[in-house]
């Protein structure tokens, strides 16, 4: 992983290129203040400080030499990942600062997955100077919890099975001091049946298996964040078409986030008693996979009919919220890529939010604002909760109606959230289908650091 903290250097003098950041609506005013040679360079290169302009602009000696760039009117996390990927190597520092925001933006310019690509360019290190040193380990933080949900959803199926997800929560585990619990074999089988019959239709290699990762101290409050950790889906017996299941190493993006928000939780020492979980298993096809039509009884003890064996992220989820109950947490988040529903009415770069409070909502949507980090709130409709009726058991996993798939979702789930507990689940697409600056194309933590600004509001002071 790139070494974001050498990156990212409290400014003290040391020589550096500057780098002027204008939005147009005050170019003028800049402009105005530059030298003859600066307003022929600006006029012959057509500059208007647009969001991504950029001129290199000359100096009184030849070695010596800034940087303008355009930005938007209201500048946030990216504006600074255009101007890094534009930059040679080197050491730069803003004219008026570098916020810890702008600052995200500009390590995250510095991202690649190259763990498949020996021969890969290597990045050049543009170090940024901060006038703002004390946010330097915060900011360093989110760009490695960021960088680890993309390595983890962009590493292929076959290296990032259940054993891969463990792995990495053994290496959190061991680094925070927190207890690591792995159930497995026949006591996932009774333990967590919901996921034992997702997932054991897969090779040995790629067991199912529930990890769960305890920290903190017990007499703080207690908060569970729980991933779904389908390490491929090729939807079971009701097998995807090859289209649907080319992206299906993504599908355990909701274990990359809730592996990175336990990270970021645990370095940032919140007083919390924090309870991860993930559910991880591939949907595999195979003569004892389960079927349209079981009827599977799940660890709170509802039964569960099967009308869709490629509905199965909420069938891990669901032994996960019971399994979290159990310890009394007063929050819960989970993430899951969970519905191409959500992906028809949001698209890929809004994950769809559903919450039980409308306190812990707000602190979502509040906290997703200030931080560039957005997520959309849809709604717990108990209307629908009819679509989910069985005749033969307590609950279907999958309507038949084809509609509001992302809101039946979150009711299958709603049913298993602990009793009391506030409760929010994001249904996050995790990854990104087209190039942006500082966010290439494939895996993405989306609402991750909104989740965690929250979790800092709420207990972090």
């Amino acid at each position: 992983m790139t070494d974001y903290s050498a990156l990212l250097q409290p400014d003290q003098g040391q020589p550096a290129r500057p780098i002027a950041i204008v939005a147009k609506s005050g170019f003028e005013d800049w402009l105005s203040t530059q030298p003859e040679r600066v307003r022929v360079l600006v006029a012959a290169n057509r500059f208007a400080a647009k969001p991504g302009e950029l001129l290199v602009l000359p100096g009184d000696k030849e070695e010596e030499w800034s940087v303008v760039a355009g930005a938007a009117e209201n500048p946030g996390v990216w504006d600074l990942a255009t101007v890094a990927a534009k930059l040679p190597a080197g050491t730069y520092r803003l004219a008026d600062g570098a916020s810890c925001e702008s600052a995200l933006g500009w390590l995250l310019a510095h991202y690649s997955f190259t763990s498949y690509l020996p021969k890969a360019e290597i990045q050049p290190e543009r170090v940024l100077l901060t006038s703002d040193p004390a946010s330097i380990a915060e900011t360093v933080r989110l760009a490695e919890a960021t960088a680890m949900v993309r390595d983890l959803v962009n590493t292929p199926a076959a290296d990032m099975g259940p054993a891969a997800l463990e792995a990495a929560a053994a290496a959190l585990a061991k680094a925070h001091k927190a207890k690591l619990t792995i159930t497995a074999g026949d006591a996932l089988e009774t333990g967590f049946p919901l996921v034992h019959a997702v997932g054991k239709a897969a090779e040995r290699q790629h067991a199912p298996r529930v990890i769960e990762l305890n920290w903190g101290n017990p007499d703080h409050p207690h908060i569970a964040i729980i991933g779904k950790g389908i390490t491929f889906d090729s939807g079971g017996l009701d097998i995807k078409p090859s289209s649907g299941m080319r992206l299906m190493k993504k599908d355990m993006g909701g274990a990359a986030h809730a592996l990175a928000l336990a990270k970021l939780v645990m370095e940032a020492g919140l007083p919390v008693a924090l309870h991860m979980i993930v559910s991880a298993a591939e949907n595999a096809i195979a003569g004892n996979a389960f079927r349209p039509g079981d009827i599977i009884a799940s660890r709170k003890g509802l039964t569960v009919e099967i009308e869709n064996t490629d509905a199965e992220g909420r069938l891990v989820l669901a032994d996960a919220l019971t399994r979290a109950g159990e310890e009394k947490p007063e929050l819960v988040l989970d993430f899951a890529t969970l519905t191409g529903a959500a992906r028809v009415a949001l698209g890929p770069d809004l994950p769809a939010m559903f919450c039980n409070d409308h306190g812990l909502a707000a602190q979502l949507s509040e906290a997703s604002v200030r931080v560039h980090d957005p997520v959309w709130r849809l709604p717990l409709w108990s209307g629908y909760d009819d679509m989910l009726k069985s005749d033969i058991a307590d609950v279907v996993n999958s309507s038949e109606s084809g509609m509001a798939g992302a809101i039946t979702a979150a009711l299958f789930l709603r049913k298993f959230v602990p009793d009391g507990a506030l409760w929010a689940h994001f249904d996050t697409f995790a990854w990104r289908s087209a190039a942006k600056p500082g966010r290439p194309k494939g895996g993405e933590a989306l609402g991750l650091r909104a989740s965690f600004a929250m979790l800092k509001g709420r207990y972090g002071g």
